[in-house]
């Protein structure tokens, strides 16, 4: 029987929840999004859990979507994928229950937007985090266009996601990617302590709060419907096929020409 790609433990009132494809880097694969959705899905719904902290097994967080399974495809083809993606950050955002993410080793597209869309960001001291979607031609997704200028505004923002270079953690915190910064191998004990406090607080508050901060600028769903828009599209695009053929030739992509 395959292993799950996500794992979860009850701590008390807290769920943690591990993605757990650590020979691949935790990267997000189909099965990974709709396990992950179904899981977070599920806490929301039960009413034992009031915290949740999502993690990584192994060294690294999350290195992003699953490049090696992906494909060019048409618009129509590109839809369920990406819109199990919207499904998991969907899940955290509409409960009030409290996310923390619990970030060693790296975070890479992808597995950036899923830890900024959570409540809190606690990461080790040597973690390095990436936009990275514009290697495979791609803009990104998983809520980044709401999360990532709610946390280091649009300009920042605009030029994190142009010019992805890979972010030290004081400098992620310093931007506001993270909220707190603790030495590698403290992180995840860290996050089981602040979800444990949360535990304790009032649901409702936080749901008024979370919900509250979502939409400062427009509402959290019209960018939502945006970033999906654009991302189906950008599946069927030249640049998406040329990055994809040149992660799997290891080489660089040659952005702008027809593939081969």
């Amino acid at each position: 029987m395959t292993a799950a790609t996500v794992h979860t433990e009850r701590r008390g009132a807290v769920e943690l929840v591990t993605l757990n494809r650590p020979e691949r880097r935790n990267a997000i694969d189909l099965r990974l999004r709709v396990e992950l959705a179904e899981i977070l899905e599920a806490a929301a719904a039960d009413d034992a859990i009031r915290s949740i902290v999502i993690t990584g097994a192994g060294k690294m967080f999350c290195s992003g979507g699953d490049i090696s399974t992906m494909k060019r495809v048409t618009p129509e083809e590109a839809r369920p994928r990406t819109e199990a993606a919207q499904r998991v950050i969907r899940a955290i955002w509409g409960t009030p229950k409290p996310v923390i993410a619990a970030v060693e080793g790296a975070a890479y597209g992808a597995g950036v937007s899923l830890a900024l869309a959570c409540d809190r960001v606690i990461i080790g001291d040597t973690v390095r985090m990436s936009m990275a979607f514009t290697g495979v031609g791609l803009a990104g997704d998983m809520g980044i266009f709401a999360s990532l200028p709610a946390r280091v505004g649009p300009a920042r923002a605009k030029q994190l996601l142009l010019l992805p270079r890979v972010v030290a953690a004081a400098e992620a915190l310093q931007l506001g990617m993270a909220d707190e910064v603790v030495p590698d191998g403290e992180v995840l004990a860290k996050a089981l302590d602040d979800a444990a406090i949360l535990a304790g607080g009032p649901l409702r508050a936080y749901g008024a709060i979370k919900a509250m901060l979502a939409e400062p600028v427009g509402t959290v769903p019209e960018i939502l419907d945006r970033e999906l828009a654009q991302q189906i599209q950008l599946f069927a695009s030249d640049d998406f096929a040329e990055g994809v053929a040149a992660f799997a030739e290891r080489r660089q992509p040659r952005f702008g020409q027809q593939p081969s």
